[in-house]
């Protein structure tokens, strides 16, 4: 229910949400609920209580608790982290009795794709360069650098030559957790449909050696290239190249030798059925879940709806809602395995005197969210209202179609870096405060959740989902979206990258010691 000033967003909820300042003294009317003043001034995105709440009252929001109530709250009083603290209220989960199957759409839909010999499609086509170590980071840096606009004009079918550089590598157990979490990242950049030709650079004494790498992976032929009698991924080591000039000059005449048949893979019809979009939020604020999160979630309907697959990550950011994609769950053992990557998390992070309500940032509660479980009620949101198929685990190769959802930080550069490992040929970013976000080699597309952030950064938004808080339909809106997702896996370029954005977004998420 939504007035010019303010939403609530369900009959049983205690509170509205503002969404233009509210003044001192004005009148907050709910039909059927009476009427209240606000008690202070309420910035947009905030919550005012519709009724007194006491000491140790569940607060609810979206149908939902998102905390409980510290000290007393008048009806009209400000609803935020002075007065509310997250509460852990799971219990009983319910499994598969919320199970929802899409209609089957009037028409099929198309988008503009490269298509790969193992079948799948790609939205972009690349040449990537990339590091197994932080020792062989710079290396592969210079031989991308190397292939400028100018150097690829004779190229038009090659979106670019990237460097694929990090951190990690060394230090770390060998086989183990941190070390096979690594790997599944490399190997799923390198064998992503978005990259049509492949260079693997190391440093020879590495913990993650190039042999386990390739051999772990099974990571052998360049799989995205027709079939040549020469299709081995080019690896260089430099200690065996002889030190880090000849490794560049070798890497660079490996891509030079890579490009022609990387351009000579054109674009064609493929169907919608074959998009695995990531499903992304950062910076966020209550509008999110008002407006861009909801926006995003009826997109994804509508690619689940053709065929295609939308994958919900972040998993702290679904603690406080998981109890939504239970019911949601194809089955209980798919519940049970999102529910068991919850409890690892808690586990997870109360081994360093931290807990997953930590999670907003000040920036998050600037906009108005309090809590976790409120932040993850409009989180889930972006994945829509249909049957959760799967649950993968970080960067694990998605290959299950419909609505999923994948374990990752909510740390947004982790969190897509194993989206797009998994498979993502396009990201969908939804975000409130503003997060200047992109993407490589799978484009980032960021969606505002209200139009004031749409008009205030024009060269970073490339979707504005505020005007549902206008009176546009969330239906309407969420479809304009949906075709805005063809477009740019068709290559419509978006704003990140035409600002280039996505060389330093690449941070592979791993667990374990560095020794």
């Amino acid at each position: 229910m939504t007035s010019p000033g303010w939403i609530l967003l369900h009959s049983s909820d205690d509170v509205v949400t503002a969404i233009r300042p509210i003044g001192a003294g004005e009148s907050v009317i709910v039909p059927g609920r009476g009427s209240v003043a606000a008690m202070q001034p309420i910035m947009p995105g905030h919550k005012i209580a519709l009724r007194p709440i006491e000491p140790g009252e569940l607060v609810r929001k979206y149908g939902q608790p998102i905390g409980l109530a510290t000290q007393p709250i008048p009806a009209g009083g400000w609803v935020h982290s002075h007065n509310l603290r997250h509460v852990d209220t799971s219990g009983e989960y319910e499994f598969a009795t919320d199970v929802q199957v899409p209609p089957l759409p009037a028409e099929p839909r198309f988008f503009r794709g490269y298509r790969r010999p193992t079948g799948k499609a790609g939205t972009r086509n690349y040449v990537a360069v990339v590091s197994t170590v932080n020792c062989s980071a710079s290396v592969s840096k210079r031989v991308a650098k190397a292939f400028d606009r100018e150097a690829l004009a004779a190229y038009p079918n090659v979106d670019g030559v990237i460097a694929i550089t990090h951190g990690e590598g060394c230090g770390l157990p060998y086989a183990g957790l941190r070390h096979n979490m690594l790997n599944r990242v490399l190997a799923g950049y390198a064998r992503h449909p978005n990259v049509g030709g492949v260079v693997l650079i190391g440093l020879g004494c590495e913990q993650n050696a190039m042999g386990f790498l390739t051999g772990s992976q099974n990571l052998v032929r360049l799989e995205n290239l027709d079939v040549d009698d020469d299709d081995a991924i080019p690896l260089l080591v430099m200690q065996d190249q002889g030190g880090t000039r000849r490794t560049i000059e070798e890497g660079i005449r490996q891509v030079e030798r890579l490009l022609p048949r990387v351009n000579d893979v054109k674009r064609v019809d493929v169907p919608a059925s074959e998009l695995i979009v990531g499903l992304e939020c950062g910076g966020s604020d209550a509008h999110s879940g008002l407006a861009s999160n909801p926006v995003l979630g009826h997109a994804a309907d509508l690619l689940v709806a053709h065929g295609g697959t939308a994958v919900l990550a972040e998993t702290p950011e679904i603690y406080g809602a998981e109890q939504l994609l239970t019911r949601r769950a194809v089955s209980r053992e798919i519940g049970e395995k999102l529910l068991e990557r919850i409890a690892w998390w808690k586990k997870y992070v109360g081994l360093f005197d931290a807990k997953l309500d930590d999670n907003p940032s000040p920036g998050n509660k600037a906009g108005g969210l309090t809590t976790i479980a409120e932040k993850s009620l409009g989180a889930v949101s972006k994945g829509g209202t249909t049957t959760l198929k799967a649950v993968y685990e970080y960067a694990e190769p998605i290959a299950e179609r419909g609505f999923v959802v994948m374990d990752t930080p909510g740390y947004d550069p982790a969190s897509v870096t194993g989206l797009i490992a998994g498979g993502c040929q396009i990201v969908v970013f939804t975000t409130g405060r503003g997060s200047c976000f992109g993407s490589k080699p799978a484009p980032t597309i960021k969606v505002a959740s209200n139009t004031a952030l749409f008009e205030r950064m024009p060269e970073d938004m490339d979707f504005d989902a505020g005007v549902v808080l206008s009176g546009a339909s969330l239906q309407a809106v969420g479809a304009d979206l949906f075709d805005r997702i063809l477009a740019v896996a068709s290559g419509e370029p978006t704003k990140s990258e035409a600002l280039d954005l996505g060389d330093e977004e690449f941070v592979p998420w791993t667990v374990g010691p560095t020794l």
